[in-house]
């Protein structure tokens, strides 16, 4: 009886892979997985990467184990969740590159390899779900390129024709020819494909934490907001341009405080604006907002009106109809308020004026003693909201390395630390107009701005987030008091500015020009790339004089530029299979020349050029002297090109393209 033979589970997964084809499908799968790295965070993708090292070194001679991968895709895993609030588009993301990293562990065959280099491609695209900039761009195409590259290899492997192999260029070269023949087709896609005016379907929020205003306001939150350097939105003014002090870019209004924690009430946002007598300035800008996938928005103080798919509450927040979870550009007017809601309602004042009890007793009493010497007359108001005001600037100092405060947090930095941040100055200043019986809420949004010289456009970075307070004063209605800008510029302890690399000297001098031109850069590649519209797409022709574009004609013309592209692409491929070698395709036609003139005298496939031209002279004793001679000029080039030179090669093909059979 024969012995059953025990089938191998690696039967069907091909030859193993050679160290050539694992260096390229390994430096495909990094190449693939460093822009979505790009975008974790910091220590997540240091974890990540590093994992993905030691996997691809331990897994060059032999598999890891199968506990091994366990553990660690264990490790990552929790790690990844660990730094999410809940399980969203950055979630995803995170667990795709932990998996992408692990994947090598198991790639030893050739169908091993190709699966790490296709789920690898994966990576690109979802790097685009969280930024879609020119450097993930950049680096998404660089992956796709080696990825193209380890597949050709994989199939030289397969062939088993790895001896006469291309080099690493030529095999590159190959695929950026397959690129250029697709990138046609590519741009009419996406300058010519009707757009949507509105996506089909939303992408789930981001479940990681993302820096930016928010609508409530607890100590030490604004801590991660001012150290981040990111860019929250671009200005650029149409004309005149307000001072750097008048930069205030208004976002939520917090009014409600229970002894910690500062929050917005959502119901305002039902409620239509408060009245509101503008000054005489105008400032007329083009807004763009990095996405934040959030619908607050900001705006100069104060919007004299809503952008279209935007609405002003009663506070004057502005806020979108749906999440900004992309670049959006706003056409806007604002102008600084003479009075702004001179009339307080009582339900308004009662909110303005609320305070938790038991909180604060100190500032609670030094509120009343001062309510009580100024009393209660004309003027009482803005006089106790000028006296802390000078208070703050006494003896008061700007410091971003505070303690976490306790349960009386503003008794605290009032009367014991004295030092602290915006966040702590609002508050405090708010706390104390309360209780001095003077309504009072806190603003939040940034303050300033950086001019670059090169776009002549406004910065506003993460970093510039602020928060101020404003005071409702009889007959002037709310009024902006920052006592933050009470400080002294002698008690400003450090800056963001004083902390960053290369702040200040030599290197300072050099990174801030590069730092100008790399904004520059992506600025225009938002307005020409990202901000690329359905609107703008309607608008193309505009220039040349022509009419919008409605969609049926957008349609048409994008079938005849992909027709196009098609027969073009076609040409190419036809071109890429002809014969290489110009004297050896001239030589061919010259056969199907005489092909077509009667069968018999077509080349048969194992007939020497030699034999097929003296037989062709038999029976053609008219052009045999004419086509003998080519035919001994063709051998001697052919067969002996080191004494032909290129200039004798290009004459010979000439005569044959030439020659014609009578």
């Amino acid at each position: 009886m024969k012995r059953a033979r025990k089938r191998d589970p690696q039967a069907g997964a091909g030859p193993l892979l050679d160290a050539q084809s694992r260096a390229w499908a390994l430096l495909a799968a990094g190449a693939c997985l460093l822009p979505l790295l790009l975008q974790l965070p910091p220590m997540l993708a240091l974890a990540i990467g590093a994992a993905a090292l030691a996997v691809g070194a331990l897994s060059w001679r032999r598999p890891v184990p199968g506990w091994a991968r366990l553990l660690l895709a264990l490790v990552l895993v929790a790690l990844a969740l660990s730094q999410s609030r809940g399980f969203g588009r950055d979630t995803a993301c995170a667990l795709l590159a932990a998996m992408l990293a692990i994947k090598p562990a198991e790639t030893q065959r050739l169908r091993d390899g190709r699966s790490l280099v296709g789920f690898a491609l994966f990576a690109p695209f979802a790097t685009f779900l969280l930024d879609q900039g020119p450097l993930p761009l950049l680096l998404a195409l660089l992956g796709a390129t080696l990825a193209l590259a380890a597949l050709l290899r994989m199939a030289e492997l397969e062939s088993g024709d790895t001896r006469h192999a291309p080099r690493p260029m030529r095999r590159l070269a190959r695929v950026w020819r397959l690129v250029a023949i697709g990138l046609p087709l590519a741009l009419a896609a996406f300058w010519l494909f009707p757009r949507l005016a509105s996506p089909l379907w939303g992408v789930p929020e981001r479940a990681m934490a993302r820096p930016g205003l928010s609508d409530t306001m607890s100590p030490g939150d604004w801590l991660e907001v001012l150290n981040d350097d990111t860019t929250a939105l671009r200005v650029q003014f149409h004309g005149a341009t307000p001072a750097r002090e008048q930069m205030y870019w208004r976002g939520p209004v917090l009014w409600h405080y229970d002894g910690r924690t500062w929050t917005r009430p959502d119901w305002l946002r039902g409620l239509p604006p408060a009245p509101v007598e503008p000054g005489p300035a105008r400032w007329r800008y083009r807004l763009e907002l990095e996405p934040t996938d959030r619908r607050q928005m900001v705006a100069l103080e104060l919007p004299r009106a809503a952008p279209q798919g935007t609405s002003l509450s009663l506070d004057y927040g502005l806020y979108a109809q749906r999440r900004l979870g992309s670049l959006t550009h706003w056409e806007m007017v604002s102008a600084p308020p003479r009075r702004f809601a001179p009339e307080l309602r009582e339900t308004m004042r009662r909110m303005a004026l609320q305070l938790p009890q038991g909180f604060n007793p100190r500032t609670v009493a030094m509120a009343r003693q001062w309510r009580s010497e100024a009393g209660d007359g004309p003027g009482a108001d803005a006089a106790i909201a000028e006296r802390a005001m000078r208070m703050i600037n006494d003896g008061f100092g700007y410091t971003l390395a505070v303690e976490l405060a306790g349960r009386n947090a503003v008794d605290e930095f009032l009367f014991d630390t004295r030092a602290g941040y915006c966040e702590h100055f609002s508050s405090a200043f708010v706390v104390l107009m309360r209780a001095a019986g003077i309504p009072a809420r806190v603003v939040t949004g940034y303050v300033g701005g950086y001019r670059n010289p090169i776009g002549g456009y406004w910065l506003v970075r993460n970093s510039d987030a602020h928060a101020w307070a404003e005071v409702w004063l009889e007959d002037r209605g709310w009024v902006r008091m920052d006592p933050t800008a009470a400080v002294a510029p002698e008690r400003i302890y450090d800056t963001l500015a004083d902390r960053a690399p290369g702040a200040g000297g030599v290197l300072g001098d050099i990174a801030t020009p590069v730092m100008d031109v790399s904004d520059w850069l992506r600025r225009g590649w938002n307005d020409f790339v990202l901000g690329f519209d359905a609107t703008r797409q309607r608008q193309l022709l505009q220039p040349l004089g022509l009419p919008e574009l409605p969609a049926a004609r957008l349609a048409g013309l994008f079938v005849c530029a992909a027709v196009l592209s098609l027969l073009w692409m076609g040409w190419l491929v036809a071109r890429a299979s002809r014969e290489q070698d110009p004297l050896l395709r001239a030589w061919r036609r010259l056969e199907k020349r005489y092909a077509r003139l009667a069968p018999v005298l077509a080349r048969a496939p194992h007939e020497p050029a030699s034999r097929w031209a003296e037989r062709v002279a038999a029976i053609r004793p008219g052009e045999a002297e004419t086509l003998l001679r080519l035919m001994s000029r063709f051998n001697s080039a052919r067969y002996a090109r080191g004494q032909a030179g290129v200039g004798a090669l290009r004459a010979l093909a000439r005569e044959l393209r030439r020659h014609r059979p009578r």
